[in-house]
């Protein structure tokens, strides 16, 4: 029983610490910025 509650703890603790390494890389300061650049058509030569 020990053991399975360390695991889950040290999975929380590894998803928290990727989660904040997320938000100070910033991946999610532009999230609306790929949603409408994809629609924009600017294939000009």
């Amino acid at each position: 029983m020990a053991l399975i509650i360390s695991f889950a703890l040290l999975v929380g603790l590894f998803s928290l610490a990727v989660l904040l390494w997320a938000l100070a890389s910033g991946q999610y300061d532009d999230p609306d910025g790929d949603a409408e650049r994809i629609l924009l058509d600017d294939d000009s030569p």
